[in-house]
C-alpha cells in the first residue's frame, strides 16, 4: 500500500524518477497510486479477516490429527476384515440414515469411514462419519464430516469461518470481495515498488515512514506472486466469478468430467439387494467384489465407494487422494454383474480441469501437505503485516491534525485517451467476469468524478496538485 509523498522529517526528500521512465509511466502512476491507496484502505479490513481465518485453516489440518486421533487411528493389526463386515459393524452401531459412501482404511493403522446421509441433526450437505477399526470391526466413534477432503468438525468450522463467516450465501460475498481485490492491491503495489528508484527501496538505515514503506514494499514484493495465486484460485469456487469461470471452462470443453454411473442394463442390474439393514450399502454383487473390480483397474488407496443411487445406477469407486501425485481415477461397477462399465482417468482430464484441481488443492493446503500448509501460513502472516504497515503509513502521512490525508483527486484525468480507453475496456471485461471487482471500482470512479466536478464548481479542484507525477 505505497502512499503519497511525505515532507515529514523522517527522511530526505525523494528524488524524482528518471525522465525517460517518467515520460512513459507518469500518466499512469498517479492513477495506480490512488487506486492502490484507496483499495488498500477500504478493502484491507476484508483482507485482514481472510488472512486471519486463512491462517487458522492452514493450521487446522495438523490440529485435526491431534484432536481426533482416537477416531482416525488404531493399533496396526494383522489381517483387515472384508469391507462388507466393517460396514455391517458400523450399521449395527448406527442404523440411522443411509450409507452414502465408504472410505476403506487408506493405510496401516488408519480407520475405515462409513458415511451416513439423512441423519437427524446432521446438515443436508454434511454426513455422519462412523469410524471402524478395520482389523477388529470395533466402532471407534462417529463425527460429522464435510466436503470431499473429509473435514471433521474442527476443520469444518474453521473452513466455514474462512469461506462465509458462518453467514451462509450472504457471507460468501466477503471472501469473494477479498479475493477479487487481493490481486489488484498486490499488482498495484508491485508496480509502484519497481517504479521507485533503487535507493528509495532500502529498509536499513531509514526510519519513520520511509522505514515502514520499505518494510511494506519488500515483504509485498516477495509475497505478491503468492497473493495473486490465492486470489485467482479463490475465485474459481466463489459465488459469482466462480460461476463465470465454470461457464467459460464448459464453453471451451474444459469442464471437469465425471464417470458414468448408469448401469449396463442387464437383467441383473439393480436386483439381488442383500442389504442387511435399512439404508445399507450392499446391492447385487456386494461391496467386496466391487472393490476387487476397482483394484483390478489400478485404483489404489485412498478410495471412496459410492453405492448405487437407484435400481438403474452402478457403484462408483473413485480415488480421493488430493496430495501430490493426485489420484483421481474413477470406475463404475455394475451392481448386478460386478463388471466395470466405465473408467475415467485423471490423465484424461482437460488441461484446465487439471489446473483447477491442482490450484484448489494448493490453495487449501492439501497438495504438498505440511510444506504447503506452512507456506500458506507464511502468506497469511505476511498479509497481516502488510495491512498493519499500510495503515501505519496512512497514519504517518498526516500533517499535524490531518490524520491520513488521502491521495489528491483527479489522477484519472491525467491519463491520455490512448491509455485510458483501453484501460476502461479491460476494466469492463474484468467487471463482467469478476463483478465484486468491477462494481465497486465503477462506483469508486463515479464518486471520484462527481466529487471532482463538485470541487471544480467550487473552484477547489487541484488534479493532484502538490504531488508530482512519478514521485512517491
Amino acid at each position: 500500500m505505497s502512499l503519497a509523498p511525505s515532507t515529514s522529517k523522517d527522511g530526505p526528500p525523494h528524488p524524482t524518477v528518471p525522465v525517460a521512465f517518467r515520460s512513459r509511466w507518469a500518466p499512469l502512476r498517479p492513477l495506480v497510486l490512488r487506486l492502490h491507496f484507496y483499495a488498500g484502505v477500504l478493502v484491507a479490513p476484508f483482507l485482514l479477516v481472510a488472512a486471519v481465518t486463512g491462517l487458522l485453516y492452514a493450521c487446522s489440518f495438523q490440529a485435526e490429527k491431534l484432536v481426533y486421533a482416537h477416531e482416525l487411528t488404531v493399533p496396526v493389526g494383522g489381517t483387515e476384515l472384508p469391507i462388507s463386515k466393517q460396514v455391517a459393524a458400523a450399521r449395527k452401531a448406527h442404523p440411522e440414515g443411509t450409507v452414502s459412501a465408504i472410505r476403506p482404511s487408506p493405510e496401516a493403522g488408519a480407520t475405515t469411514r462409513v458415511l451416513l446421509s439423512g441423519v437427524r441433526g446432521v446438515g443436508a450437505d454434511h454426513t455422519l462419519a462412523v469410524f471402524v477399526d478395520p482389523y477388529t470391526g470395533t466402532v471407534r466413534g462417529a463425527l460429522e464430516q464435510y466436503g470431499s477432503t473429509g473435514a471433521l468438525p474442527l476443520r469444518t468450522w474453521i473452513d466455514e469461518l474462512h469461506r462465509d463467516l458462518h453467514l451462509g450465501d450472504t457471507g460468501r460475498l466477503y471472501s469473494e470481495f477479498a479475493a477479487s481485490w487481493l490481486w489488484v492491491v498486490s499488482g498495484g503495489g508491485l508496480v509502484l515498488w519497481f517504479s521507485r528508484r533503487r535507493a528509495l527501496r532500502r529498509v536499513r538505515g531509514t526510519s519513520g515512514r520511509r522505514r515502514t514503506l520499505g518494510l511494506h514494499g519488500t515483504v509485498g514484493v516477495w509475497a505478491a506472486a503468492g497473493f495473486v495465486f490465492l486470489s485467482a484460485t479463490g475465485l474459481t469456487w466463489s459465488a459469482y466469478a466462480g460461476a463465470h469461470i465454470d461457464e467459460l471452462r464448459t464453453s471451451l470443453g474444459q469442464a471437469t468430467p465425471s464417470v458414468s454411473a448408469v448401469a449396463s442394463g442387464g437383467e441383473h442390474a439393480g436386483h439381488d439387494t442383500v442389504s442387511t439393514t435399512g439404508g445399507g450399502a450392499e446391492h447385487g454383487v456386494g461391496l467386496d467384489e466391487v472393490l476387487t473390480a476397482a483394484r483390478a483397474q489400478g485404483l489404489g488407496n485412498p478410495v471412496e465407494i459410492v453405492p448405487p443411487a437407484d435400481a438403474n445406477s452402478a457403484y462408483v469407486v473413485r480415488q480421493v487422494q488430493r496430495s501430490w501425485p493426485e489420484k483421481q481415477d474413477a470406475v463404475a461397477v455394475d451392481a448386478g454383474t460386478g463388471e466395470v462399465t466405465d473408467v475415467l482417468r485423471f490423465d484424461d482430464y482437460p488441461v484446465l480441469a487439471k489446473l483447477t484441481r491442482w490450484g484448489i488443492d494448493l490453495h487449501t493446503g492439501i497438495l504438498f501437505g505440511l510444506v504447503n500448509q506452512l507456506a500458506l501460513a507464511l502468506l497469511a502472516v505476511a498479509l497481516v503485516l502488510l495491512i498493519v504497515w499500510g495503515y501505519r503509513m496512512w497514519w504517518q502521512r498526516g500533517r499535524g491534525s490531518a490524520f491520513g490525508r488521502p491521495i489528491p483527486r483527479g489522477a484519472w484525468a491525467q491519463v491520455p485517451p490512448y491509455l485510458l480507453v483501453p484501460a476502461m475496456a479491460a476494466i469492463a471485461v474484468l467487471g463482467y467476469f469478476v463483478p465484486l471487482l468491477g462494481i465497486p471500482l465503477a462506483a469508486f470512479l463515479a464518486v471520484d468524478i462527481a466529487l471532482g466536478e463538485l470541487a471544480h464548481r467550487r473552484g477547489q479542484r487541484t488534479y493532484g496538485a502538490g504531488a508530482r507525477p512519478g514521485v512517491n
